[in-house]
């Protein structure tokens, strides 16, 4: 297990870097840069340019980056002085991670109990009911759905208050429902096809045989064996939502990290767009290592050495 787990580390850590080093690259072949404006003088870009290491060669700015890098130093935003990468990203995070956390919990218990319905009546009105459900979350867009809640909710009905941000439990209901729907309409999907053929398998029919309950059957033995995509899938949606959702965090206002990074594509905010880049990397690394080691834990059936294969 320890050989297994510090190989992961080692990937996981070379991943970080391969996809840090494209974006720094990458971010320098988009047109423009931070100090291009109207009210930017010549004078004042080579000052900047000077101030913050942009008049060196590319190699050079590399060499420095990673250096202070390492050294835990993301850098100061190129757009607000004095305000450091990682203070944005201790601010803005906590507020994306409880919407995520809401969204996540909504997403998998929805999901769960919606596929268990399908796949029990499978080719009955449950059925078609739960997949017409789980198409809707997985066609339309979360901003589709963001500006649908709020006519019919907000405009309409009158239901939920016009408000942003998420002072009160009540502004949750909105932004959770459009983030949760797309990840709810997949487990909806992925427990419905797993759990269809888990049933099919000769040690469910075993057990039934021996006279254990349906309920016994289901969630002790089916379902059981039924999670190991979803764990998959739980890794990279957990990493996804709780560093917040571009659309959604912007529609209602939330001043979350998914706000942030689209603020920093806009502005070509290099240091800023660069900090946030590798937090959101770090946590799917992250994510999907805690899923690699959950396979073991869940499902006994898989050894380790197929793992590490």
């Amino acid at each position: 297990m320890a050989k297994y787990i510090g190989e992961r580390i080692l990937i996981s850590i070379v991943t970080i870097w391969v996809v840090v080093t494209l974006t720094f690259f990458l971010i320098r072949l988009m047109p423009g840069g931070p100090f291009d404006g109207e009210k930017v003088t010549a004078e004042m870009k080579e000052i900047l340019n000077e101030k913050y290491g942009l008049d060196k060669p590319i190699g050079e700015q590399y060499k420095i980056y990673m250096s202070n890098l390492l050294k835990g130093d993301l850098g100061e935003s190129m757009q607000f002085r004095g305000r450091q990468v990682s203070e944005t990203i201790k601010y803005s995070f906590p507020k994306s991670a409880k919407l995520g956390i809401v969204a996540v919990i909504v997403s998998l218990i929805t999901g769960v109990l919606l596929g268990i319905v399908s796949a029990l009546k499978s080719g009955k009105w449950p059925d078609r009911l739960c997949m017409f459900i789980a198409t809707l979350g997985i066609t339309i867009p979360s901003f589709v759905i963001s500006s649908l809640l709020i006519y019919v909710l907000v405009v309409k009905l009158k239901i939920i208050p016009t408000a942003i941000g998420l002072d009160k439990p009540v502004n949750y209901i909105m932004p959770v429902i459009a983030l949760a729907g797309s990840s709810m309409a997949f487990i909806t999907r992925l427990t419905r096809s797993k759990l269809i053929d888990v049933l099919k398998s000769d040690y469910i029919r075993t057990a039934k045989a021996k006279g254990l309950s349906g309920r016994v059957v289901i969630f002790k033995h089916a379902l059981r064996n039924s999670l190991i995509p979803i764990v998959t899938y739980m890794g990279p949606l957990i990493a996804g939502i709780l560093t917040g959702s571009f659309v959604v965090e912007k529609i209602f206002g939330i001043p979350g990290l998914g706000n942030e990074f689209v603020s920093t594509i806009t502005s070509r905010d290099y240091t800023m767009l660069l900090g946030v880049v590798i937090f959101f990397s770090t946590l799917i690394v992250v994510c999907n290592l805690i899923v690699d080691i959950l396979y073991v834990i869940i499902d006994p059936r898989i050894k380790l050495s197929n793992l590490e294969s």
